[in-house]
């Protein structure tokens, strides 16, 4: 696209972006209900949740390569077209698993705009702008997610859970009818890959930069900080510190705040500071408060301010930075924008989901395990950072000695 981006474009990107975390979120009020109306136990149930997060998973690897060979449109168009086809089967679902099924085809259909909302706008926007572009539709990642329960369970409450996907199927048809009359094509110079084969080359590719894997794996892990306290936090709160669940909600929405804040920080300063200055300046806040954090812990202050308050600014210095990641990992290798950009969401959703998991394992008695994990993480996404920095600039100079 040659001309200036358009404002139905961004809003196209905004509303691809925030479809698939709506979806996710809309239904857990609803998990109870759900779980009774079909009489399964309550882990049965939650399957709709946790198999669906691996199918995002394994979904953002395959659009990426495929939007660089077909084009990002109809590659997004088609995976739109999946979000309702399985909006339609969880709506009609007669039994749990028919449910689990429509949950893992509406996330897989679902993750397109995740991705290709990225890669698009790594087609259009010159590298300085990629990462204030991107922070909105990490806003919109944010935003979508905190609405949604509070959605869902009116429409449970008013009608019944399958009101919850039919109102998302419903949101669907009119941005998928927005992406066929009024989204442009970005990829410009679609790349020649054969079959699954260059799909592999290509992530191959990808892995053997370190300045990609720097870039993608400080984004993995900065992400892991906050599932690692959201793994551990209700449980923190309601059995060790005995407060009610109430509560925990309204803490909680301290930390989407957070985290809404640095991303619009991020999309008004990144521009003008850059990508990794507005990087160093994140993962700086980010451990900083994790140490606070650690020591208000160790130090005997188990009330809640003493989490949420630090983890706040946690959250908010991975707001500034995680959108600059991202843009940092999608500019290594521009012509492979979507293949990039698939890889480095596979990589946050399955780390951050192997360290929610293993801390919600592994908690005990006291939060020690949630701050611990969540400071680990964080050094390891403030040290991959600078080992792509590192390389960064010895490519440079390399360059330089060159000329």
């Amino acid at each position: 696209m040659a001309e200036r981006p358009s404002r139905v474009f961004l809003i196209a990107l905004v509303a691809v972006t925030a479809i698939g975390p709506l979806a996710m979120q809309i239904f857990l009020p609803a998990l109870p209900i759900i779980q009774a109306d079909y009489g399964v136990a309550p882990g049965t149930a939650q399957l709709a949740l946790s198999i669906s997060m691996l199918s995002i998973a394994l979904s953002t690897l395959a659009y990426g390569p495929l939007s660089d060979r077909f084009g990002r449109r109809p590659v997004l168009i088609v995976g739109l077209l999946i979000f309702l086809f399985g909006s339609l089967i969880c709506s009609l679902a007669p039994d749990i698993w028919t449910l689990i099924l429509g949950r893992v085809v509406q996330a897989a259909g679902g993750a397109s705009g995740m991705v290709l909302a990225r890669a698009m706008v790594r087609d259009v926007y010159a590298q300085e702008k990629v990462a204030s572009v991107i922070a909105y539709l990490t806003i919109a990642m944010v935003v979508a997610p905190m609405l949604a329960p509070a959605i869902g369970g009116f429409l449970t409450e008013l009608w019944s859970w399958r009101a919850n996907f039919v109102f998302v199927g419903l949101v669907g048809v009119p941005i998928v009818a927005l992406v066929v009359l009024r989204l442009a094509e970005t990829n410009s110079q679609p790349a020649h890959h054969r079959g699954v084969g260059g799909m592999l080359e290509g992530f191959a590719l990808l892995l053997r930069s370190p300045i990609y894997c720097g870039y993608a794996f400080s984004g993995a892990f900065g992400l892991s900080g906050f599932f690692a306290f959201a793994a551990s936090a209700p449980y923190v709160m309601v059995n060790v510190m005995g407060r009610p669940v109430t509560e925990y909600g309204l803490y909680f929405v301290m930390i989407s705040l957070a985290f809404m804040a640095g991303n619009f920080a991020s999309a008004r300063l990144s521009e003008r500071f850059g990508n990794n200055r507005m990087i160093v300046v994140g993962c700086a806040v980010a451990l900083t408060a994790a140490l606070i954090e650690a020591a208000l812990l160790l130090a005997g202050f188990w009330v809640p301010l003493a989490i949420f308050i630090p983890t706040a600014a946690i959250v908010f210095g991975n707001g500034l930075a995680m959108p600059n990641m991202q843009a940092g990992a999608l500019g290594v290798y521009p012509r492979s924008a979507g293949t990039a950009s698939g890889l480095s969401g596979f990589l946050q959703m399955a780390i951050a989901a192997v360290f929610a998991q293993t801390v919600g394992t592994l908690q005990g008695d006291t939060p020690y395990v949630m701050i611990g994990f969540m400071v680990l993480v964080l050094t390891l996404s403030a040290g991959s950072f600078l080992a792509a920095l590192s390389f960064e600039r010895a490519r440079l100079a390399a360059g330089a000695g060159e000329t």
